[in-house]
């Protein structure tokens, strides 16, 4: 990258997109870098990180790859210092990064619970921690979303563990929303709820014991009712530049999982299934 672009880079907000190497997170970062914006991408897979990186490069886009842990608070740190280096500014903060697990709770072995508790929870807190004191002490707009799922609003059995961590994501992000508007307003809030999208998400699943049949059911559900995850960014990208806290993929399967969700809490009734 020559001076003058290097400059305008620096000068410019980047967009950090955790879960970058593929899926939503490899979409967004695309789609990002389409309208102008540097890219700053993070996962953990470096070879996928590269693959996403190089083909924006190509395209005459801005990509710089850093291969992140979001479990490691340190790495998310060591994320941030190699944005901050190269940009000035940072712009737009997605923690997308997530992971899947089926099978019955009681089931699922204890590694497997805290890795998913580790990247989805944890990740996005450590987003946070990193970004958002200094995106706070810019008093020019910027934006935080992080990727929940309709998983976070409903309950689904044989999704324990994914659907525990993206409630506690869900309410992280509310919770953020107002600690935002009381100390950082210029910091605005939102959070991303996709339904069906068609990602990798289920293919990195294992076959195994405590999921059953449940992976082959859930890919095959992906690939025949998904929608596509460039698609999705452009839904994403709708709600940001319209400032909305919720930006749904699915607008009418939100609104049937939420409404049932708020008939439950208000008339204080058991779960049951769909």
């Amino acid at each position: 990258m020559g001076d003058a672009q290097q400059q305008q880079g620096s000068e410019a907000g980047a967009a950090v997109i955790t879960g970058a190497g593929s899926g939503i997170g490899a979409a967004i970062a695309r789609r990002a870098a389409a309208r102008g914006m540097p890219v700053v991408l993070a996962d953990v897979s470096a070879e996928r990180l590269e693959a996403v990186a190089r083909a924006i490069t190509d395209e005459g886009g801005d990509a710089l790859a850093v291969p992140t842990d979001v479990t490691d608070p340190c790495s998310v740190d060591a994320l941030a210092d190699a944005a901050y280096a190269r940009h000035r500014r940072v712009a737009l903060l997605v923690n997308n990064a997530g992971v899947e697990s089926l099978g019955a709770l009681w089931d699922l072995p204890v590694d497997e619970w805290r890795r998913v508790m580790s990247v989805n929870i944890d990740g996005a807190f450590h987003g946070i921690r990193s970004f958002v004191p200094r995106m706070g002490t810019d008093p020019r707009p910027s934006r935080v979303v992080t990727t929940t799922s309709v998983g976070g609003i409903g309950t689904l059995a044989g999704m324990g563990a994914y659907g525990v961590s993206k409630h506690a994501a869900q309410q992280m992000t509310e919770t953020l929303h107002l600690e935002c508007a009381q100390t950082f307003p210029q910091v605005g809030v939102s959070v991303f709820v996709p339904a069906h999208v068609t990602t990798r998400i289920f293919e990195d699943v294992a076959h195994s014991a405590h999921a059953g049949e449940s992976v082959d059911h859930w890919r095959t559900q992906l690939r025949e009712k998904g929608m596509t995850a460039d698609e999705a960014a452009r839904i994403f990208f709708d709600g940001v530049d319209r400032g909305d806290f919720w930006i749904c993929t699915h607008p009418d399967v939100y609104a049937r999982i939420a409404g049932r969700r708020a008939r439950l809490l208000a008339e204080a009734l058991p779960p049951d299934f769909e």
